[in-house]
C-alpha cells in the first residue's frame, strides 16, 4: 500500500478540495465567525479567560463521556460541538495577545501527528498497535521528555491515571509477559490487604490504605491485560447501581414506605425486581 505524502507537506488549495470537504471548512469558518462576533458583542463571552473556561471545559468533557457510554449519537454530536466551541474559544483568547491562533493550533497538531507516525509518513515500520505505541513513547523521549510518564497529567482521576502510567510503562518495555503473572500479583495484593484486618491485629489506617491502593493498581493492570478499560467498567457499574437504587426508591414510595424503615430483606425484593428489568 502506497504511503500518503501530500498531507504531511502542505494543505490543498480550496479549489482542489472535494465538495464535502469545502462544506466542512465553510461550517468551521461559520464557527470561527460566530466566535469572533460573540467575543466582541456578548458581555459573558467577552469576560471569559482561559482560567474561567477551564472548569467548564472539564464539565463538557465529562458530558461527552456520558453520551459516549450511553451510545446516544444525537447527544454525542451535541457534546462534540460544545467541546469544539471551547477549543475555538481558547484559540481566540490567545490570538488577542498575539501568542497563537487556531491556525497555529492546527498546524502544530499536524506537525505532531506527522512526526509521531513515521510508519506512515517516514521509513519506520509498525505493523501492530503495540509497535505504534512503543514508537510513540520513544519519539516523545527523543523530543525532550525526561520520562515516558512525563506526559500523564497530574490532575487525572486516579483510576484513569493508573491505566495511563501502566500503558506508558508498557510502551517503554516495562510490563508483565503473561496475564497469569498479573493475576498472581492481584491475589498477592488481596492477601496483603486482608492481612491488615486479621483478627487480633491492630488496624493501621495508613498501611491499610496503601495496601488497598496496591490492590486497585494491580486490578487495573489485569484489566489492561484483558482489554477492559477500568474507568469505563466502573462508570457502567455506577450507572447500573444508580438506576437500580432509583427503582428501589420509587417502589418504596409506591408502597408508602421509607427506605430507612425497611429491612434489607424487604429492600432486596425491589432490588431483585430492578435487576430483572435489565
Amino acid at each position: 500500500m502506497q504511503k500518503p505524502t501530500f498531507a504531511s507537506q502542505t494543505a490543498r488549495s480550496f479549489e482542489e478540495l472535494p465538495s464535502r470537504r469545502k462544506q466542512q471548512l465553510m461550517a468551521f469558518d461559520r464557527v470561527l465567525t460566530i466566535m469572533d462576533e460573540l467575543r466582541v458583542h456578548c458581555p459573558w463571552d467577552r469576560k471569559q479567560t482561559m482560567d474561567s473556561l477551564r472548569h467548564l471545559t472539564i464539565e463538557e468533557t465529562y458530558e461527552l463521556s456520558d453520551a459516549i457510554l450511553s451510545k446516544d449519537l444525537p447527544e454525542i454530536k451535541k457534546e462534540l460541538g460544545d467541546v469544539l466551541l471551547h477549543l475555538v474559544f481558547y484559540a481566540r483568547i490567545a490570538s488577542e495577545t498575539g501568542d497563537f491562533d487556531i491556525q497555529d493550533v492546527m498546524h502544530s497538531l499536524c506537525e505532531k501527528l506527522v512526526s509521531r507516525h513515521p510508519h506512515i509518513y517516514g521509513d519506520a515500520v509498525a505493523d501492530t498497535e503495540e509497535q505504534v505505541k512503543q514508537n510513540w513513547e520513544q519519539l516523545k523521549i527523543k523530543e525532550g521528555n525526561r520520562s515516558v510518564l512525563a506526559g500523564v497529567p497530574s490532575s487525572l482521576p486516579a483510576l484513569v491515571k493508573a491505566m495511563r502510567v501502566q500503558e506508558k510503562a508498557r510502551g517503554a518495555g516495562f510490563d508483565w509477559e503473561e496475564k497469569e503473572q498479573v493475576w498472581g500479583k492481584v491475589r498477592e495484593e488481596m492477601e496483603e490487604f486482608q492481612a491488615e484486618f486479621s483478627e487480633g491485629t491492630a488496624v493501621h489506617p495508613d498501611q491499610a490504605e496503601a495496601e488497598f491502593g496496591d490492590l486497585l493498581f494491580s486490578l487495573v493492570n489485569y484489566a489492561r491485560f484483558v482489554d477492559i478499560n477500568p474507568e469505563t467498567a466502573l462508570e457502567r457499574t455506577n450507572k447500573k447501581f444508580i438506576t437500580r437504587f432509583e427503582y428501589l426508591e420509587k417502589r418504596a414510595r409506591e408502597a408508602g414506605r421509607e427506605l430507612k424503615d425497611m429491612t434489607l430483606a424487604e429492600m432486596d425484593v425491589y432490588w431483585n425486581e430492578a435487576k430483572s428489568l435489565r
